[in-house]
């Protein structure tokens, strides 16, 4: 079993800001300024069950993956599809070998491990994304310092395009860990 233990922190932080969303909060805007609370929610869980799929099987079937990205996954308990969606990616990826088999995702083919570090980026930024949206904090700096590094390890222009991470925001000054993250991915503060 290989380690997964920044995952796992991650998913822990992930049900714990997602739990303290209220209903109400569902139709805010966030940081992500293309996507309001429910529609990160629904993107999380999208991408959380493609890499579970990626990990479980090797690759995502092409059918699997339209149906995630073009159809709602939450339906009405956004924190029950969270709380699974993010547990079975969890599993997936905890499986024996799954961090050193090549996996062929839609972002490229690539080492478990490789995709587990970009799961890392993604997700701690939308956790940012939505604990700013609603009023939360994230405070585990030491997954904030490696989404970040994560982050910066696999920048580039074809990452920095429209739709997937705009250019990196200048951080207020003094920014805690959670608002670098975001001026990194291109969030203004």
């Amino acid at each position: 079993m290989g380690d997964t233990s920044m995952l796992d922190r991650m998913v822990g932080e992930l049900n714990r800001v997602v739990d303290n969303i209220k209903p109400e909060q569902l139709g805010d805007p966030t940081p992500c300024t293309e996507w309001t609370v429910r529609d990160v929610l629904n993107h999380l869980a999208a991408g959380e069950t493609m890499f579970a799929v990626g990990a479980e099987q090797g690759s995502v079937p092409d059918e699997v993956l339209g149906k995630l990205f073009t159809e709602d996954q939450l339906g009405e308990d956004y924190r029950g599809a969270i709380r699974s969606t993010s547990e079975r990616a969890l599993t997936a990826f905890a499986a024996p070998g799954v961090l050193d088999r090549e996996l062929a995702l839609p972002i490229g083919t690539m080492p478990g491990r490789v995709a587990a570090d970009i799961a890392v980026f993604d997700v701690t930024t939308h956790i940012c994304d939505l604990a700013k949206a609603t009023g939360q904090q994230v405070t585990h700096d030491d997954l904030l310092e490696r989404a970040l590094g994560n982050g910066r390890a696999m920048d580039s222009p074809e990452i920095r395009q429209p739709g997937r991470l705009g250019p990196e925001q200048p951080a207020p000054a003094g920014a805690s860990p959670a608002d670098a993250l975001l001026a990194f991915a291109g969030r203004r503060l």
